[in-house]
């Protein structure tokens, strides 16, 4: 069997991860089972929510148990194959980890893909992959969306927020954009058709919350919130009666102690609600929803970048990226 090389989990993280919490090792690809396939990664995404799995308390998945590779999305080629309905030399995604051979088995969640239906078979891990489903459910479905509503978007320079900005536009609303910078912000308004953008880095809680309310003066009718923390509380600040904040994620609390949000009381003032959101519960229908990605896309009204880093050995220092907000689009790991 090959080699296969394995970037592993040695201990939870303590805050920010560290490089001394993982370790790349080599070892014989896994032998088959009756039923069984062996996929060869070519590509993994690299997300936010895989710095929670690394905690010792589970959340909507269980821990990586330490020993283990680090747990990832990935797009690969059956290498070999004693599964009735996966073939050698066919394209899969699902969930495996940053290793460079994984198991596949009949009935789990490993599924075919083609190709061919795709401009870049990476576009399975960003627009047609869970990163276009959150935007796509996440802001339709969760946030209820109505023309003319004015949508705050924070971490609207990474791969879900620049699609929300997208499809909020799409369906007649007006996007406003929170990012760190000002290149990230020129990019909103410049490539993504946001109609305002602020840059959140030197702003207190309150210089952000006058900062809303100069880009969005008539109020904020919906929040699709990525970061937390202060930027959700300003937004807060800033709603309408009945608005709707869709919470996809806090990468702001990540990697340290949770300061929590301290402005729920406008929930209450402005009769306002709040939602949790997860892909996962909208799984079968991922394909109605890549569909009509596909279709805007075609049609020119959706902009996906990706930013592909490559190499194994590099999977902790592009992993980290994601927190120092240095990757230009979905974050994805070549590994083939």
């Amino acid at each position: 069997m090959p080699d296969n090389r394995r970037f592993l989990l040695q201990r939870r993280p303590d805050g920010e991860p560290v490089r001394e919490d993982f370790e790349l090792v080599t070892e014989p690809a896994p032998e088959l089972a009756e039923g069984q396939f062996l996929i060869r990664n070519h590509y993994a995404s690299l997300d936010p929510a895989m710095r929670g799995w690394m905690d010792a308390e589970g959340n909507y998945m269980p821990p990586i148990p330490l020993g283990d590779p680090v747990r990832a999305s990935t797009i690969g080629v059956v290498e070999e194959s004693r599964a009735e309905d996966f073939e050698k030399g066919q394209w899969v995604m699902g969930l495996n980890a940053l290793e460079d051979y994984s198991l596949g088995v009949s009935g789990g969640f490993t599924q075919p893909i083609d190709p061919a239906m795709v401009p870049s078979v990476t576009n399975y891990l960003s627009i047609f992959g869970a990163v276009g489903m959150t935007a796509y459910f996440g802001f339709l479905e969760v946030c209820e969306p109505k023309e003319g509503d004015t949508v705050l978007i924070s971490g609207a320079a990474g791969a879900v927020g620049s699609l929300v900005g997208q499809l909020a536009k799409i369906h007649g609303c007006r996007a406003v954009g929170i990012a760190g910078g000002p290149e990230k912000c020129a990019r909103l308004t410049g490539k993504y058709g946001f109609d305002a953008s602020i840059d959140y880095k030197g702003k207190d809680e309150a210089a952000l919350t006058e900062a809303i309310a100069e880009a969005a003066p008539d109020g904020v009718d919906v929040i699709f919130e990525n970061v937390g923390g202060i930027i959700l509380d300003a937004g807060l600040m800033n709603l309408n009666l009945h608005a709707r904040v869709g919470l996809c994620g806090l990468i702001s609390e990540y990697n340290t102690e949770p300061r929590g949000a301290r402005n729920l009381w406008q929930l209450i003032v402005k009769r306002a609600s709040i939602r949790g959101l997860l892909v996962a519960d909208y799984v079968e229908r991922f394909g109605e929803g890549a569909a009509k990605m596909g279709e805007w896309a075609a049609a020119g009204k959706l902009t996906i970048d990706e930013h592909v880093d490559e190499g194994l050995e590099n999977a902790f220092d592009s992993f980290m990226r994601l927190f120092a907000g240095t990757n230009d689009g979905k974050m994805i790991l070549k590994i083939a």
